[in-house]
């Protein structure tokens, strides 16, 4: 079968449902269900709290025992039972336990595509990993637009109804063929019954992990607030899909070439440039609160999000041993992706009721240090390599 078509398929599915959420979810709750700011913050920071656990701990438990497919296909009918459960829940304390609940489920799809094309890269069955994940980010932008003009003639109740419809669709692909490698169930060996401790034995896994969860935390605030900032700087209803998905489109872009363009680039050189354009975009976003400039902004999410994220799985495929590629990414998903965005979501909701702008400026307290991180790291990186030419 055609492993990269697979690939780039189920990397489409899953991100045109994440295409949904991310962006449009806390303001889903906040418009439909009446809930305030700040709930809705302390909602999604416990439901990312809840994230974290089930891929540091559950998902590369169930890794060693099941294959990606039935880990994959578990996951998408527990998302979908636990999305059909928000129809009923009106009150705080239920769209908590449902959000809590919903999150266990649906954010490992994530670390479960991400290992599934690890490992088929790593067997030499997936030749390009950006060319595949770059129909995540094309699934992302495609539903943003067709979203902003149904939200536009029907209102927000439309968010949750196209997220029921797109996990349905992910399910029910989760029933055709597989490659071969994926539906088979992992043998037990030495390294996958070593404790994820044994991770920061390899050389700058912690180094190259702390650098990651800064930048993926930095983006809290856009992903929770940006679909209300947008409407606080009073850009058009219509729009608001389209601006946000100038982001995804700077990331396809970036996919596309990456393995060409980028493929001779250092992960500390990468990670240097992450962060680099991470802060500039921020500083941009503070000060020039208008439509336009956060436009112009959009589009270093190249950088801050695609660039991080590209590097961090050069590193894995090039470091991390196909045993542990699921604990890594379990950790990953948990400390980078869950945690820390959980922190530094309560932060933003904290400075964005004071000042939204404030919400944006205060992520440089973790793009700067991931910078002066990163150009460490690159040192380290020129220093072995001149060593290694001696």
């Amino acid at each position: 079968m055609n492993t990269q078509r697979w690939m780039g398929t189920r990397f489409f599915s899953f991100f045109m449902t994440w295409g949904i959420f991310l962006p449009y979810w806390s303001g889903w709750m906040i418009y439909t269900k009446g809930i305030t700011v700040s709930q809705a913050s302390l909602i999604m920071s416990l439901g990312l709290i809840a994230r974290g656990l089930s891929t540091l701990f559950a998902f590369p438990y169930l890794s060693g025992r099941f294959s990606s497919k039935t880990l994959l296909n578990v996951a998408g009918i527990g998302t979908l039972i636990s999305i059909i459960c928000y129809i009923p829940a009106s009150s705080f304390a239920s769209l908590l336990i449902v959000t809590i609940v919903f999150h266990i489920f649906y954010p490992t799809l994530m670390p479960a595509l991400d290992s599934a094309a690890s490992v088929l890269v790593q067997s030499k069955q997936l030749k390009h990993y950006g060319k595949s994940r770059q129909w995540g980010s094309i699934g992302f932008v495609s539903v943003g637009i067709i979203l902003t003009i149904f939200t536009g003639l029907f209102g927000d109740e439309m968010i949750f109804w196209a997220l029921l419809l797109g996990i349905i669709g992910f399910v029910c692909l989760g029933f055709m063929r597989a490659p071969d490698i994926l539906s088979k169930k992992p043998q037990a060996d030495k390294l996958q019954k070593a404790g994820m401790l044994h991770l920061f034995r390899i050389k700058h896994f912690g180094l190259v992990l702390l650098i990651v969860i800064l930048l993926q935390a930095a983006h809290a605030t856009y992903y929770n607030y940006g679909y209300i900032f947008l409407q606080d700087i009073h850009a058009p209803i219509y729009l608001i899909g389209l601006i946000i998905n100038i982001a995804v489109i700077a990331e396809i872009a970036f996919f596309s070439i990456a393995d060409k363009s980028f493929s001779k680039f250092s992960v500390g050189t990468l990670l240097t440039l992450a962060a680099i354009g991470s802060t500039v975009r921020w500083i941009l976003v503070f000060a020039f609160p208008n439509v336009i400039v956060f436009c112009v902004a959009q589009t270093l999410h190249a950088f801050s999000f695609a660039m991080g994220h590209y590097a961090l799985m050069k590193y894995l495929i090039s470091s991390v041993p196909h045993a542990q590629i699921p604990k890594a990414q379990g950790m990953y998903s948990a400390l980078a992706l869950s945690w820390s965005t959980a922190v530094f979501t309560i932060f933003g909701g904290y400075l964005y009721e004071i000042e939204p702008r404030y919400a944006f400026i205060g992520m440089i307290v973790c793009t700067l240090p991931a910078m002066l991180i990163s150009l460490v790291y690159r040192k380290l990186e020129l220093r072995k390599k001149v060593f290694n030419s001696i």
